[in-house]
């Protein structure tokens, strides 16, 4: 799980040595289209961030068409990591002597789920890069995502359904809510498709109001069996079930109802939009088009290509499940491998000092 990153000390790098005594983690998260990575140490709130990096790598470029990861989208990828390890590194010289460390934890996701060369690249990775990059599956990924999200779920809540929408694969959690104890996963799901692979298949119907519609009641069917299973629509009727949403297709969505001038993380993530906001927002967003997408403060021409293929997927889910409010949390994976992390080192410590 947890795996601690020392080197020797050399010159102290010019980096803060908050937290050391109260022991620093890491996670990184390398999906499909993003490597992405967060380092922090314990707070009374949960975690105080003490580094973050995120970059566009598209590891997943190309992989439906050949199933296979492209040479170049490895070496993007890697580059990131390395970035990554040599950060994580200089925070564990900066905690100095007795600062144990990071304990810290690497995954890949869907594309190299996906991917016939998945695991060599992660060898590669691993043996390039010195960081545990491990492959997980999609229970855990949703269980991640449930865990970075705990804290969003209201006390009134019974049931709380929360969706990934990523790279090449979108993850949908139904999840137990009982006072005092936390949240329970009691089913999941996870699609084969992400804003990538949709972006790279049928990008160009997203423009027109037949082909979205179309695309959103594909992507329903494809969710019906999960309804079926677990009656949701059944429990939403009831009351009590909080829908959270974990993706930069919410988080946009959010930038969008918000009317934002530029991106700021402390208005969208915990926001609360009801039905008529959030509609409001995917009509004004489809209607941007491509020149207007890439214009606007909260999206921006790098993004372009995925924000329609995003919102069909969170349209599908809209349609289905019509839950009065949507949370928008603007965290996800490796906020919840923090969050684990730090109680796994709680817990050893406790046990530890009860011996």
């Amino acid at each position: 799980m947890g795996t601690l990153l020392t080197q020797t000390p050399r010159e102290k790098a010019p980096y803060a040595r908050r937290g050391g005594r109260r022991g620093l983690f890491g996670g990184i998260d390398l999906g499909t289209n993003n490597c992405r990575m967060l380092l922090g140490t314990p707070s009374p709130q949960g975690f105080h961030v003490l580094d973050s990096f995120s970059r566009v790598v598209r590891l997943g470029e190309g992989l439906h068409e050949t199933g296979r990861l492209s040479p170049l989208a490895m070496e993007r990828a890697i580059a990131s990591l390395r970035i990554c390890a040599e950060r994580a590194r200089r925070w564990a010289e900066a905690a100095g002597e007795g600062g144990g460390g990071i304990r810290l934890r690497a995954i890949a996701t869907e594309a190299c789920r996906q991917a016939e060369n998945g695991a060599d690249f992660v060898a590669r990775a691993r043996q390039a890069t010195g960081l545990p990059l491990e492959i997980i599956n999609a229970r855990e990924e949703a269980e991640l995502a449930v865990e970075s999200c705990a804290s969003l779920i209201g006390n009134n809540a019974r049931r709380a359904l929360l969706f990934d929408i990523g790279g090449g694969s979108t993850e949908i959690a139904w999840v137990r809510v009982q006072a005092g104890e936390a949240p329970a996963l009691i089913g999941y799901v996870s699609l084969p498709i992400g804003v990538v692979t949709l972006a790279e298949h049928c990008a160009e119907t997203c423009y027109t109001p037949g082909g979205f519609t179309r695309l959103v009641d594909n992507i329903a069917a494809m969710l019906h069996p999960f309804e079926v299973v677990h009656r949701i629509g059944e429990e939403i009727r009831r009351g009590g079930v909080q829908m959270l949403g974990t993706s930069g297709t919410v988080t946009t969505l959010a930038g969008v109802s918000l009317k934002l001038d530029r991106y700021r993380r402390g208005l969208v993530d915990g926001l609360a939009l009801d039905r008529s906001a959030v509609e409001s927002a995917l009509a004004e967003t489809c209607a941007l088009g491509r020149e207007g997408l890439a214009r606007h403060p909260c999206i921006g021409a790098e993004r372009v290509d995925y924000v329609l293929p995003g919102c069909a997927i969170f349209a599908a889910i809209h349609e289905l499940w019509q839950v009065p409010e949507l949370i928008v949390a603007d965290r996800g994976l490796r906020e919840g491998m923090l969050m684990r992390l730090m109680r796994t080192a709680s817990t050893h410590h406790r046990r530890r000092y009860h011996a």
